[in-house]
C-alpha cells in the first residue's frame, strides 16, 4: 500500500482546485491517503534575509516531511495570468530551501483546474516544468476547463470525455506508484 499525499497549490477557502484533488483520492482505494488543506499552510514571502534571520518554521518542516514520506503526490495547481499563484510559487521556493531534492523518487500526479476554458493549462505547463528540478517525476497530467459547467461536487465530474480523460491520468499515477 503506497502512501499519497494530496494538496492544492491555492490557500484559498473557496479552491476549486482542492475540490478537484478532493474527488480524486475519494475515488482511490487500498492506498494509505493524506489530504491536506493549504489554508492551513501559510508562510511569509520568501527572502534571504527572513531565512537568515528567522530559519525555517516547524510548519514548513512539518509540510516538507510530509512531503518526503510520500510515495506520491496529487497536486492540483490554480492559475494566476498564466502561471501558478504566488502562494504556491511561494511554498516551492520555501521548500527547496529546506531541502533541494524534497521531491526525490516522487511520483507525481499534476492536474489544474479553472473556471475558463483552458482550464488553467498554462500554470500546469509552468508547474510541470519546476517539479523536476526537485527531484519529482511527473507521471500523468489533468486538466478541467469550465469547472462551473463540467464539475458538481455531488456527482464529480460531468462531461464524459473529461471525465474518461481524468480516469486515464489517476490510473497511470496508480500503476506508476
Amino acid at each position: 500500500m503506497s502512501r499519497i499525499l494530496a494538496f492544492a497549490g491555492s490557500n484559498s477557502s473557496t479552491s476549486i482546485n482542492y475540490k478537484l484533488v478532493k474527488y480524486t483520492t475519494s475515488l482511490i482505494k487500498n492506498h494509505d491517503i493524506s489530504l491536506i488543506d493549504m489554508v492551513d499552510y501559510n508562510f511569509p514571502v520568501f527572502s534571504e534575509d527572513l531565512e537568515r534571520n528567522e530559519g525555517y518554521s516547524d510548519l514548513l518542516k512539518s509540510l516538507k516531511n510530509k512531503i518526503v514520506s510520500a510515495d506520491g503526490l496529487i497536486i492540483s495547481v490554480n492559475e494566476h495570468n498564466s502561471n501558478p499563484s504566488a502562494y504556491f510559487k511561494n511554498v516551492l521556493d520555501w521548500l527547496s530551501r529546506v531541502d533541494r531534492n524534497y521531491l526525490a523518487d516522487t511520483k507525481i500526479l499534476l492536474m489544474s483546474c479553472s473556471g475558463g476554458r483552458r482550464g488553467a493549462m498554462g500554470s500546469l505547463e509552468v508547474t510541470k516544468g519546476i517539479l523536476p528540478r526537485f527531484g519529482g517525476e511527473v507521471v500523468a497530467t489533468f486538466s478541467l476547463p469550465s469547472f462551473n459547467h463540467t464539475f458538481e461536487e455531488s456527482k464529480g465530474i460531468t462531461d464524459p470525455e473529461l471525465a474518461l480523460a481524468h480516469k486515464n491520468a489517476l490510473e497511470i499515477f496508480l500503476s506508476q506508484i
